[in-house]
């Protein structure tokens, strides 16, 4: 699995990057993204008249004195948006087993992720459910948080099947939740979980990581076995893998759809996808506006 010392030529090539919130949002610190709480920040936007129960805080005292006009100065606010990453460390992530491909992926676009967030001033937090038990990185803004992060994934081996649910239960309403699983053997109780926290106002993403020999199975006959319940195996032939690559992209287009039908952002990402190029175009504006929409 990575080491804390190896996401340095990651976090080089995302230095600058920035991840802008999906839409407005509730919040009181100071930070990068457009906020619902119009105030006295310094960037002006419009003047409107002021009208009975509006704060007066907000009037343009000298247009006052001038005109003897009572106008409100508008501005747009900034705020921070704490961003929480949860990822899967089900058996499942360890495929394929030589190279563990699913679960490293998942563990850089992690840090990725929590690098852009982090270096926009968001506060960064980490939950990893597991066998033994959660693993939790709370949201912090401190100079560290990023190698903390590398240091908790580096404890952990994925095994199990312990679910995403209790982990998103940790996340505030009002936070950017980013889900990085496989989503395998998992049931609709994530799903309505996260449609009850994207109603509440969070902006969830919905990672689905695969394996490019999930895509593209081998051409020799294998056993397939469901890591999470071994007494499940199955033969995979050639008269059979034409029938799963058809099963798995229906099933893989099905829970895309039902992500962005939840309100979330979907992206699909290949364990062998440069994790710089997957973290870019999962920040880039255009692409969670796509991904919303349409899926990716």
């Amino acid at each position: 699995m990575p080491s804390a010392g190896s996401y340095g030529s990651l976090l080089d090539a995302l230095r600058g990057v920035t991840w802008p919130a999906r839409r407005t949002i509730r919040g009181p610190a100071a930070g990068t993204h457009r906020s619902r709480q119009r105030g006295i920040s310094p960037e002006f936007t419009e003047y409107r008249p002021y009208r009975q129960g509006d704060d007066p805080r907000r009037l343009d005292w000298k247009l006052l004195a001038r005109t003897d006009r009572a106008f409100l100065r508008i501005t747009n606010d900034r705020a921070t948006l704490g961003t929480t990453l949860l990822l899967d460390a089900s058996a499942s992530m360890a495929f394929p087993l030589a190279t563990q491909g699913k679960w490293e992926q998942g563990c850089r676009i992690a840090i990725g992720l929590a690098a852009v967030a982090h270096g926009a001033g968001d506060p960064v937090g980490m939950v990893v459910p597991g066998e033994k038990g959660m693993a939790e990185l709370p949201p912090r803004t401190r100079r560290g948080v990023i190698a903390e992060a590398a240091r908790l994934l580096e404890t952990i081996a994925p095994a199990g099947s312990a679910s995403l649910v209790p982990a998103l239960a940790l996340a505030r309403p009002t936070q950017r939740v980013v889900l990085l699983s496989d989503f395998l053997g998992d049931d609709d109780t994530l799903l309505r979980a996260a449609r009850e926290r994207i109603t509440a106002g969070a902006d969830v993403l919905a990672i689905h990581i695969v394996a490019r020999e999930e895509l593209d199975p081998p051409g020799a006959a294998i056993i397939a076995v469901d890591p999470e319940q071994a007494e499940l195996e199955r033969p995979l032939g050639d008269e059979t893998r034409e029938g799963y690559r058809t099963a798995f992209a229906t099933w893989r287009a099905d829970l895309a759809r039902a992500w962005r039908e939840a309100g979330a952002a979907y992206f699909e990402v290949p364990d062998d996808e440069a994790a710089d190029h997957a973290v870019r175009r999962m920040v880039s504006p255009a692409m969670l506006v796509s991904a919303q929409a349409r899926g990716a």
